[in-house]
């Protein structure tokens, strides 16, 4: 922080006293290059570049930003030695404080002198050290904000966790590691050996606010900058309060803040409006689309959110929203369940078969319920979900407000939860009732298992739920 008070403070005397001098500066070098964005890997546009005197508070000193192509340029430049660095929003979220490089400028000959954000291996060494672990080198950092103002905010603790499975002699072993950083004044973090390539969720609290549990993917360079906002939300019970059971017009509990969030949901392919999408926040409000694909959320809790949509025939989307103010018009494409089905087919194929081979033996192991392709025929369900209605630990769970029915088991703590998911062994996100229905019909399915949150076999478990899975395998 010290050198880049120094820098503001130097440059800052020196344009006070070369603005008069500067159109009556005699010929002198040009310095030119490049600010490049190494994690992105993409040209920094917007940079504030500054070129200050090493030799004497007398000579040259200028500013200027970089453009769309990340590049910069001083002219008149007079003899001597100088110090050229960079600031950038991006610099603050990584933590990083602004590096200065020296240049000599001698005669009117012309420079290049390119600047840059460190690289990925560079920031984990630097912040990090050495590696500890191959399969744990990733590094996240970022920002922990006030969802109101933006302010940075102090003491902020950073949770974050992911799920390992070992194969060991006594069969697979889950493992769910936690880490958990704390914000210094300016509310930066960072969180090193988390996995690389791997799905982690994070959740940030600072006293009575929150941020919700929210899902990112670390890449395979093994580094992400993730700023969070908290808010703070009360919780209304809606719905009919007079049935408390397990009824469909079960009241629903909400989280609900004075926030507002506004979006389009339209198809992936040809970008058309999906009229009557259902558009909510993970345990909050939800709204439907209109006739353009607009939405609105109001009464929405503030701070960084989980925001889901459905629309009939067309695969879920789940993501992380920041509910603040002036929040950007969040825009979501959905894809039709034809084209996800096929890729999830394709992607899950022989892994799907070996762990469908396992059927029989988890059967017999007593935990959990299964239906086989006779069962199903049996039943003669009209859509998918009906195979559900009458299954132990598995409810149907609706309201009278026309929104999407969803699938419940008992999770860990005997809480009635939304079950995971996972077709032909692997993890659908997202998908309600009627999205299951939509996907895949009852005569192309040849057995169900149901596990309830506290027996659920490793491979199907999803990380901090805590909730029972449901596994569908088709024929």
């Amino acid at each position: 922080m010290h050198s880049r008070l120094l820098l503001l403070l130097v440059l800052l005397t020196r344009l006070s006293g070369a603005q008069v001098t500067d159109n009556h500066r005699a010929p002198g070098a040009s310095i030119d290059g490049v600010v490049y964005d190494s994690i992105a890997r993409v040209p920094l546009r917007g940079a504030i570049v500054q070129l200050i005197s090493a030799d004497s508070l007398r000579h040259f000193s200028g500013a200027t930003a970089s453009d769309s192509l990340g590049r910069f340029a001083f002219d008149s430049v007079p003899d001597g030695r100088y110090l050229l660095g960079f600031f950038h929003p991006m610099l603050d979220s990584l933590g990083l404080q602004p590096t200065l490089r020296e240049v000599s400028v001698s005669g009117s000959r012309a420079m290049r002198a390119d600047l840059a954000i460190p690289s990925p291996a560079r920031l984990r060494t630097t912040i990090c050290g050495p590696q500890s672990s191959p399969d744990a080198n990733g590094l996240v950092v970022g920002v922990v904000r006030g969802a109101r103002d933006g302010a940075p905010i102090s003491g902020a603790a950073v949770a974050g966790e992911w799920l390992e499975l070992s194969i060991t002699a006594k069969g697979v072993v889950r493992r769910v590691p936690r880490l958990v950083a704390t914000t210094g004044e300016n509310g930066w973090f960072a969180m090193c050996n988390v996995p690389s390539a791997g799905t982690m969720t994070f959740m940030a609290s600072h006293g009575a606010d929150s941020t919700d549990v929210i899902e990112v993917h670390v890449p395979a360079v093994g580094f992400l900058r993730r700023e969070l906002y908290l808010g703070s939300s009360r919780t209304v019970l809606t719905g009919d309060t007079s049935r408390l059971d397990d009824t469909l017009a079960a009241p629903r509990r909400v989280h609900v803040g004075d926030g507002r969030l506004s979006g389009t949901v339209v198809t992936a392919v040809g970008g058309l409006p999906l009229a009557g999408a259902q558009v909510n926040i993970v345990d909050g409000p939800r709204t439907r689309a209109n006739a353009r694909g607009e939405w609105t959320l109001v009464a929405a809790p503030m701070g960084t959110r989980m925001l889901e949509v459905h629309a009939v025939s067309y695969y879920p989307e789940r993501r992380s929203v920041d509910v603040v103010a002036g929040a950007e018009v969040v825009r979501v494409a959905l894809s039709t369940f034809k084209s996800v089905l096929d890729t999830v087919k394709v992607v899950a194929g022989r892994g799907g078969d070996r762990e469908r081979a396992g059927f029989t033996e988890r059967r017999r192991s007593g935990i959990g319920s299964y239906l086989t392709v006779d069962d199903i025929a049996r039943r003669r369900p009209v859509v998918t979900s009906d195979l559900f209605r009458m299954m132990p630990g598995v409810r149907v769970e609706g309201d009278t407000s026309g929104f999407e029915k969803q699938l419940m088991v008992r999770g860990s703590q005997a809480r009635w939860c939304k079950a995971a998911i996972y077709l032909d062994g692997r993890h659908v996100d997202g998908l309600s009732a009627d999205d299951i229905n939509g996907m895949v019909s009852p005569n192309e399915i040849a057995a169900i298992e149901v596990y309830a949150g506290s027996s659920v076999p490793p491979q199907f478990q999803e990380v901090l739920s805590g909730c029972g899975s449901i596994v569908i395998w088709t024929k």
